[in-house]
């Protein structure tokens, strides 16, 4: 596989899949370019080699229509400012083959929003699956998914994919636009390297001992996840909403708390499994409850009660938010020690201030851990924005900007868009 630095673009045209899907405020406005700023080493380094730049990307869900809110156009300006040269702007990404032909060595052309095709994402629109005609537009779609990466590709001499956030997805620009570069014309990003390196520090090239931390609402949407870590992790810390379920599932009382009363046998059958393995199992045993939380402000209701109870033994009306004062203790120092850590998914509605100590402990533990020479893989918006909220951003070792598709990788899948790289 090509690797990045060894790559001299003297005189290419490389054609670079970023993840430029930034929030605009209403005035179009960046208003987090955190996205652009981890793409700017891949970028420059083509530059500075004496290549042609041109930058294609998505942004939002236009559904394979035109939406001028979600032109990449408003931001052409900000990513010249970051690249410190002018940009130009191609209003349409199928039919940018003449701007592409005049870009000179140092120049850069940013393309339209890919997904303004539907081509891009390669799915039928304007059909429903179940429709008899679905599969016949399908196959039709993905041919047609082919002749839109085979245009794109036709653009440059060089293709580099440093979107790791849509690596999980089998896109026109993600993955089949690699099938039209041979091995040595084709490579990741410096962003896409060091995602891929973190996710093989984590689960590839482990070192012991490993912990994994699985927070969120809800079993269901990380069961894939906890069910690879089985096999993988030391310890294993399931908390937030999720811990609901597992309590309930041995008769506990939850009160008001969120449970899947349908995945109750899923989560007997994951602790029956981290006991065959020999994985230690942590959850909180406390939890701080309310019957005030207002979940679209993230306040609580003045007089509302705020109190400590057992995780399985909740009284009727009260809700747990966050991880007790002794679940805390537990998730600290199950962390210490640690040579290995995942963390995904809080502790609790940490954007609220009053139910924010269990993802502290937590965070603050992995930052200490990491003080001691472990590895820290931060993933999810959620555990992300923790780091932020507590200031810990600088004191673990990776913040992955996966998304979506570092969970896939988590769960051991094959990424579509590594893969094509490495011609798996």
């Amino acid at each position: 596989m090509q690797n990045i630095d060894n790559f001299n673009f003297a005189g290419k045209k490389a054609i670079v899949r970023v993840d430029f899907n930034v929030p605009l405020n209403d005035e179009g406005k960046i208003t987090d370019d955190t996205r652009i700023r981890g793409a700017l080493p891949t970028l420059k380094k083509i530059l500075a080699d004496g290549g042609a730049l041109i930058i294609m990307s998505h942004m939002g869900k236009p559904k394979g229509k035109v939406n001028p809110k979600m032109s990449l156009g408003r931001i052409a300006d900000a990513v010249a400012e970051k690249l410190g040269t002018a940009v130009k702007f191609a209003p349409d990404c199928a039919k940018a083959a003449d701007a592409a032909a005049a870009l000179q060595p140092g120049e850069v052309l940013l393309l339209e929003n890919l997904r303004f095709y539907p081509e891009e994402e390669g799915k039928p629109v304007g059909i429903d699956k179940a429709d008899p005609a679905y599969e016949a537009a399908k196959k039709e779609m993905k041919a047609s998914q082919k002749e839109f990466a085979k245009t794109l590709a036709s653009y440059a001499d060089v293709y580099v994919n440093d979107a790791f956030g849509t690596a999980h997805r089998k896109h026109a620009s993600t993955a089949v636009i690699a099938d039209y570069f041979d091995a040595d014309s084709k490579m990741l990003g410096y962003l896409m390297e060091k995602e891929v390196n973190a996710v093989n520090a984590v689960l590839g090239n482990i070192k012991r001992p490993f912990v994994a931390i699985m927070g969120g609402s809800k079993v269901s949407s990380k069961i894939g996840i906890i069910e690879n870590l089985l096999g993988k992790a030391d310890k294993l810390i399931l908390c937030g909403g999720m811990t609901y379920t597992f309590a309930k599932a041995h008769g506990g009382e939850i009160g008001a708390s969120i449970v899947e009363m349908d995945k109750l046998d899923v989560a007997l059958n994951v602790e029956k499994v981290a006991a065959e393995k020999g994985v230690e199992l942590v959850m909180a045993t406390d939890a701080v409850c309310t019957n005030g939380l207002d979940f679209g402000t993230m306040t609580v209701k003045p007089g509302s009660v705020i109190a400590n109870y057992p995780a399985n033994a909740i009284p009727e009306g009260l809700e747990g938010v966050d991880a007790g004062p002794e679940a805390q203790k537990a998730f600290a120092a199950a962390i210490k020690g640690a040579k290995t850590i995942l963390w995904n998914g809080p502790a609790g509605v940490f954007e609220c201030d009053e139910f924010c100590a269990g993802s502290r402990a937590i965070g603050e533990a992995i930052a200490e851990a990491t003080a001691e020479g472990a590895f820290s893989l931060i993933g999810g918006g959620d555990s992300v924005a923790c780091c932020t909220k507590f200031g810990l951003t600088d004191k673990v070792s990776y913040i992955s900007t996966g998304g979506g598709a570092l969970l896939e990788a988590i769960e051991g899948k094959v990424l579509p868009g590594v893969a094509a790289i490495k011609g798996e």
